[in-house]
């Protein structure tokens, strides 16, 4: 599997070209891909055969639990993973971010909406605006300095944006956004 690092000056006009080929129904492969190319490596008609640890609803286009898809580590592992490096308000320095960028699973989803609402294991809940996720490389963590995230420690799955790449994300609107603990997504 290819690693892709995040660059702060990365277009995000590659998701119009993944949202086109998720739309004309483009067979999706195990195959390594870019972040936000069109060949995801994820079938989202997939069965979870592991502990499921994020469940998507809402107005997305492919699901696998009637009108929802459930997604264990393993399916979320055929994404193209990113690695992001940057500082948080609630850690000590910069810290080494691993996972995949939302707007790839979005896409894989075939999600359509003006927002996401993100809830955590804590019921925490924030509405994101889905332009986040076209502008920025928000990251989907599973692993934070070499170590996989544990619901102790604000995993497994953590909504990561690259602050240290963009000023305007050193404000507190888009610090309310960074869920820890992620376990649901519901697309409006």
């Amino acid at each position: 599997m290819s690693v892709t690092r995040i660059h702060p000056f990365r277009s995000p006009a590659r998701l119009t070209s993944a949202l086109v080929a998720m739309f004309l129904f483009l067979p999706l492969s195990a195959a390594a891909a870019e972040p936000g190319d069109s060949d995801a490596g994820f079938d989202p008609m997939d069965a979870p055969e592991g502990e499921v640890i994020l469940r998507v609803d809402g107005a997305i286009e492919h699901a696998n639990d009637g009108d929802r898809a459930l997604l264990d580590r393993t399916m979320l592992d055929r994404l193209p993973h990113v690695e992001l490096e940057t500082s948080t308000v609630v850690t000590d320095g910069v810290n080494h971010f691993e996972g995949f960028l939302m707007r790839d699973l979005l896409g894989a989803l075939g999600a359509e909406g003006d927002e996401v609402v993100a809830t955590a294991l804590n019921d925490y809940i924030v509405d994101i605006p889905m332009e986040d996720f076209h502008d920025y490389d928000v990251v989907v963590a599973h692993t934070r300095d070499g170590e996989a995230l544990t619901p102790r420690d604000k995993g497994p799955l953590w909504i990561v944006y690259p602050r240290d790449d963009h000023a305007e994300l050193d404000d507190i609107r888009y610090d309310y956004r960074w869920v820890w603990q992620l376990e649901h997504l519901e697309v409006r």
